[in-house]
């Protein structure tokens, strides 16, 4: 199996092929995928897009289901870990 290089939140993990965004997210050392209206950290629930909790920005386009999402080479994922 091939592996893909992905950037989240400016560091690069290599994952295998086939591997959701949402367990990139986690094999990179966090689950938190967004904050709530109240600030409160959110990570993926259902694991089939339902929950929408795992919404995160891929390659600039905000509100993508990361559970739903498979790695690509070069993709460029933020996560609401990444705010100040």
């Amino acid at each position: 199996m091939t592996d893909v290089v992905l950037n989240i939140n400016g560091h690069d993990i290599q994952v295998a092929q086939g591997i959701s965004v949402a367990a990139a997210i986690a094999m990179a050392g966090s689950a938190v995928t967004r904050h709530s209206v109240r600030g409160a950290a959110r990570a993926p629930l259902c694991g089939m897009g339902v929950c929408q909790e795992c919404r995160v920005t891929i390659d600039g386009r905000m509100h993508q289901l990361s559970c739903q999402t498979l790695c690509a080479d070069g993709m460029c994922v933020i996560t609401g870990e990444s705010r100040p």
